[in-house]
């Protein structure tokens, strides 16, 4: 059986669709929240778009227990809104659970929780470590593959952000994926170059990243992570077998909105409702452009 996804033509416009429906149900769930994280959630959509919609993971909404599935970890749990409203556009959970969050008796929290929200495969959000969990996941799986239990292998898929690069277990979990050659290992950095205390250069350097991540022995592209024909390139290609992946996707935090575009005050603030019907206009506005 194949390690990758049955082959599907990929339309960029329909994911682009999905892309946009995604920053509007982010914009419009935090809006309702009154609080939540729009600028790394909004970078982060296009990125989830390609994994989920063109499709390149290989997954069952409908079995999501399956064990021969593709994992997702969105080590940058703080972007949970842009999970939640992919995994509402999957019909994982109810499309009216998005205006549930951060609220009591609903099952969307602030960060993903495992325990309670179907499709969220481990519980994220202190940042730094999900890189650590990703590749024990994925050199689990490849035992478990090696041992015969499953039929094909899976390929666990992770997203970071680019502050959370600043903590040292990150490299740590680096060195390991590249040590026990973990090419079932995939990790996409949304590189957007802001953190909550401003840029990430002034707040701590990050330099080039994908050279440090090739100097621990990581097969590394920097990506331009809007662009999902590219995207779509380059996270469908057939894994390394010995080798972990990594694509900084050089993106802008506040995507498609332009009072949030590349603003970090925008990391950890909900908009108003006159915003939210500005927000959501210009993302409707931009997908009818290419219409």
């Amino acid at each position: 059986m194949s390690d990758s996804p049955p082959a599907t033509a990929f339309d960029g416009a329909t994911v682009r669709a999905q892309a946009a429906r995604i920053r509007i149900n982010v914009i419009e769930m935090l809006t309702a929240a009154g609080s939540g994280h729009p600028g790394g959630s909004l970078s982060a959509a296009d990125i989830l778009a390609v994994l989920f919609f063109a499709p390149v993971m290989d997954f069952r909404a409908e079995e999501l227990d399956w064990p021969e599935r593709d994992r997702f970890i969105l080590s940058k749990g703080h972007a949970a809104p842009v999970l939640y409203a992919t995994l509402a556009q999957l019909g994982i959970i109810a499309s009216e659970e998005l205006h549930g969050l951060r609220k009591l008796g609903h099952m969307l929290q602030g960060h993903p929780d495992a325990r309670r929200t179907p499709g969220v495969e481990v519980s994220t959000g202190s940042l730094g470590q999900g890189l650590s969990i990703s590749s024990g996941l994925a050199l689990g799986l490849r035992l478990s593959h090696e041992a015969g239990a499953l039929a094909r292998l899976p390929r666990v898929f992770a997203v970071l952000g680019d502050g959370e690069l600043q903590e040292g277990q990150v490299w740590e979990a680096a060195q390991f994926a590249a040590h026990y050659k973990l090419g079932n290992l995939c990790v996409v950095v949304d590189r957007n170059e802001l953190q909550i205390d401003g840029s990430t250069e002034e707040v701590m350097a990050l330099g080039d990243v994908a050279s440090k991540f090739a100097s621990f022995g990581w097969s590394a592209t920097d990506i331009d992570g809007h662009d999902v024909e590219a995207l779509y390139a380059a996270l469908s290609a057939p894994p390394l077998p010995d080798t972990p992946r990594v694509l900084v996707a050089h993106t802008h935090k506040g995507q498609g909105v332009s009072f949030m575009i590349d603003q970090a005050g925008w990391h950890g603030k909900a908009p108003s409702e006159e915003q939210c019907v500005q927000a959501c206009a210009e993302i409707r506005a931009s997908l009818k452009k290419e219409d």
